[in-house]
């Protein structure tokens, strides 16, 4: 038992030490490091050490600080440019594949696209404006705030709400952006100046303005041009409600975070982003469902083929529910959120075709609100053209989150004691449990995908801002 403890306390003194490497990494080069797809800027001792032990469940010889301290080192030592860094993944790679390569040499190789003569250059930076500031209004402050680095990425200036009745409105929307039941608390300090009306967020300078319509709005007042505006409201979903916002001064292109209706393009990052034209201004990033269920379909189609299939979402209750029975206009929706499970209607299944045109008319879909406050649950029932077993299925899966190009969209996770809560601040846009998998006579197989509805969701929203702005870093390996 003394040799366990003193195994950890050396695993702590390493992680602790990592800690100055990885910040120097993102502030003097813009290097946003990662375990696995988990960022490690910004992060403690034990987050770091938590990471680790994390890579266990989908890498089966699991990963130490002791390897991937020296990759940090590595790192520290070459001239790097912006980029996105797994070194768990460079760990890895190394321990399977470095061969007689000293473990400089293939570090250097591995990251030779954003080092040297190849350093991807930093623009002058992208105004962003959230139009909203409930649960996805706020989530994306915090993303935004804490990938700020040097300002030559996404900048949020502004956040756009109606004006409040109580006179100390701006200190409680600074509470709400400080604490939140769900996520804990803000990493770092924020303040308020109550005479300029700005919130100040780790240093980052937060115009809050208070306004009816989003037409009404002269941003240039503020120094803000050229600005994607990130409507989170829900209010305006086609293409003439949207357009309001190109009307006001300083704006140039607007998202919304919620479904498009119309001919507006619904984007889900990895799998359709690369439609995004360069100068269509008005974008959705379709739905928190869409964005669990798509990239595993798609991966699924690609590799089985999907003949046809069912999509039931049991998802978490939301703002739209009331909290005790009283009216609501969409049916069941008026029972109390907190003592019921509500069945109701999901676009989602219909909405994966918009993004994923293959499967047009193969889903169908419902959806059941249980009283749990985030994260939310898709089971996919599905008949695939190709058969399989339950270990190629699971492998595919696994593989498909660490190694293939949907690996920030798709997680997987291999534990009999997963539950919800355990999935709040996931960053992909859906997690395969691969405990659960069901496959049956081999073409039958029933998936479950977790996902984090309010971070994950905003985590995906975030990715299309990157892209279409061009403020996205290359990530490697």
């Amino acid at each position: 038992m003394a040799d366990r403890f003193v195994d950890w306390q050396e695993r702590e003194a390493v992680a602790e030490a990592m800690i100055p490497m990885i910040g120097r990494l993102y502030r003097d080069h813009h290097v946003v490091t990662a375990i696995f797809g988990r960022p490690i800027i910004n992060r403690s001792v034990i987050d770091i050490l938590k990471a680790h032990k994390f890579v266990r469940q989908i890498e089966y010889n699991g990963l130490s600080v002791g390897e991937t301290y020296p990759v940090l080192a590595v790192l520290a030592t070459l001239n790097l440019g912006p980029a996105r860094i797994d070194i768990g993944k460079l760990a890895v790679g190394y321990r399977s594949q470095g061969g007689g390569q000293s473990l400089y040499e293939y570090v250097a190789q591995q990251v030779a696209p954003v080092s040297d003569d190849h350093k991807q250059a930093l623009g002058p930076g992208q105004d962003v404006i959230l139009y909203g500031f409930g649960r996805i209004g706020r989530l994306m402050a915090r993303i935004l705030v804490e990938r700020a680095g040097s300002g030559s990425g996404l900048n949020l200036r502004a956040i756009v709400v109606r004006p409040g009745a109580a006179e100390n409105d701006l200190q409680k929307r600074a509470s709400l952006l400080r604490r939140d039941s769900v996520h804990g608390s803000f990493r770092g300090i924020i303040s308020v100046d109550e005479q300029n009306q700005l919130i100040y967020a780790n240093g980052v300078a937060i115009q809050v303005i208070y306004a009816q319509s989003p037409d009404s709005i002269d941003y240039t007042r503020y120094r803000i041009k050229d600005a994607v505006v990130v409507d989170n409201t829900g209010k305006w979903r086609d293409r003439e409600g949207l357009g309001l916002h190109l009307k006001s001064q300083g704006v140039a292109r607007v998202l919304l975070t919620a479904p498009g209706k119309g001919d507006i393009k619904n984007i889900v990052f990895g799998v359709n982003h690369q439609g995004i034209e360069p100068d269509e201004a008005i974008l959705s990033a379709a739905s928190c469902t869409t964005n669990a269920i798509t990239p595993v379909l798609k991966a699924i189609d690609d590799r089985f083929g999907i003949a046809h299939g069912h999509v039931e979402t049991v998802h978490s209750y939301t703002n739209d529910q009331n909290l005790i029975d009283n009216y609501h206009k969409g049916e069941r929706r008026g029972r109390s959120a907190a003592l019921n499970m509500v069945i109701t209607e999901t676009g989602a299944a219909r909405a994966v075709a918009k993004a994923l045109p293959a499967l047009a008319g193969k889903l169908t879909g419902n959806a059941i609100r249980v009283p749990t406050p985030n994260v939310s649950l898709a089971i996919l029932n599905l008949l695939l053209v190709n058969g399989t077993t339950l270990t190629e299925l699971n492998d595919f899966l696994r593989d498909t989150a660490l190694y293939s190009d949907l690996q920030k969209q798709v997680g997987y996770v291999m534990s009999a004691e997963a539950v919800s809560s355990d999935f709040v601040g996931n960053p992909k846009a859906g997690i395969v449990d691969g405990k659960a998998t069901i496959v049956d006579q081999g073409q039958r197989c029933v998936l479950y995908v977790w996902y984090d509805n309010e971070f994950g969701y905003s985590c995906q929203v975030n990715r299309i801002l990157q892209f279409m702005t061009g403020t996205m870093f290359v990530s490697v390996p």
